[in-house]
């Protein structure tokens, strides 16, 4: 009596082939993924083949919302631009940098503005003689403005994090957090823009459009003063 089941084809020599276990097709497939990116990169260099794994920006910001609109009683009379190099080192005590810790190095740029407020001028603050040639002014010092951040111009050169932080960004929505070293820059900048000569500059300006204002109007003589 003969059987029907089938009995698996055997090699030449007599043995089965071997099958591939599930752990050793693993490579396999890594080998294949990384075929396809290597080929993905040279198609670029082909005409007519650069598009096909090519990268699309898709912009879906919603609308712009005008939250609140302020009238400005101040004349900005000059502007500063800084750079400034921040190094910001975070140490954890009794562990490693290796393991617990962060360094960035980083490349801040801002401007800052000096103005004069004319809000605060009175009935007092500007006398005219009776001829009507001879004027005084007197004004507030120029104030400084904060520092504004130009994010086209500010990048960091290089960052350096311990094992922790590293998993850490992995659980986080904003890994790599840059807002300590801006507002870092911020300040430093804003310091700088206090030991600058920013607000004489903006008096000696302010100064100027008022005597070209008023010698346009007829007056001789024009005197501005700050206090």
């Amino acid at each position: 009596m003969t059987s029907t089941d089938a009995k698996p084809e055997e090699s030449p020599s007599g043995t089965r082939p071997a099958r591939l276990p599930w752990w050793g097709k693993v490579p396999l497939a890594l080998v294949v993924v990384a075929g396809l990116l290597f080929l993905g990169s040279r198609l670029d260099l082909l005409p007519g083949f650069g598009d096909l794994f090519g990268e699309e920006t898709h912009d879906r910001t919603g609308p712009t919302l005008l939250e609140s609109i302020q009238d400005l009683d101040r004349y900005e009379a000059a502007s500063g631009n800084f750079q400034v190099v921040v190094d910001l080192e975070k140490d954890t005590k009794y562990l490693p940098d290796a393991l617990k810790g962060t360094r960035t190095l980083f490349i801040g740029a801002g401007t800052v503005s000096s103005y004069v407020d004319f809000g605060s001028i009175g009935e007092k603050s500007v006398q005219v003689n009776d001829e009507r040639t001879a004027a005084t002014i007197r004004l507030p010092h120029a104030s400084l403005g904060k520092p504004a951040m130009d994010p086209d111009r500010s990048y960091a050169v290089s960052k350096q994090r311990g094992l922790l932080d590293r998993l850490g960004d992995l659980f986080s929505d904003n890994p790599a957090d840059e807002r300590a070293v801006n507002q870092l820059a911020a300040r430093h900048i804003g310091e700088a823009a206090k030991d600058s000569e920013l607000t004489s500059r903006a008096e000696k300006n302010t100064t100027s459009m008022l005597q070209g204002l008023l010698h346009s109007l007829g007056f001789t003589q024009v005197k501005v003063v700050y206090a």
